[in-house]
């Protein structure tokens, strides 16, 4: 028994080799279904903030008679514009947040679509686009 050599403890470079490339198999599976649940989360985010900034600016048209004129804008709900004596503000907890992508929302008056528009311009912060990139909004 004295003459049988004993196996350092440890993995060979083959083996650790072997299980890099399994890892990195399947981190190139997963990976893009994860960052695909990622960008649906923000147009999820996109779309409640909208939701929650539309209730808003109906609070503000309640009291004013009026929604926000364009040079206004979305500021009118977190801060008094002059000359704005019915204003019972503020209309929102915090300031106007940003879109997930970190773009501010776009608030026309007149909308195209009815009274006012309100919309984010997606991940790539540009007109139209496709998927992440597209406009999101009414």
């Amino acid at each position: 028994m004295h003459g049988l050599h004993r196996r350092k403890q440890g993995f060979t470079l083959l083996e650790l080799l072997v299980v890099i490339v399994i890892i990195g198999l399947l981190a190139g599976y997963v990976a893009p279904r994860y960052f695909s649940q990622v960008g649906r989360s923000e147009i999820q985010v996109a779309r409640a903030q909208i939701e929650s900034l539309e209730k808003a600016l109906d609070q503000y048209r309640l009291d004013m008679r009026r929604y926000p004129s364009a040079e206004e804008g979305l500021q009118a709900l977190v801060a008094k514009p002059e000359n704005a004596p019915g204003w019972g503000g503020p209309y929102l907890k915090k300031a106007v947040p940003l879109d997930p992508w970190g773009h501010p929302y776009a608030y026309r008056t007149p909308g195209q679509k009815g009274e006012f528009d309100l919309f984010s311009y997606g991940r790539d912060g540009k007109p139209g686009g496709a998927g992440d990139d597209a406009d999101i909004g009414v």
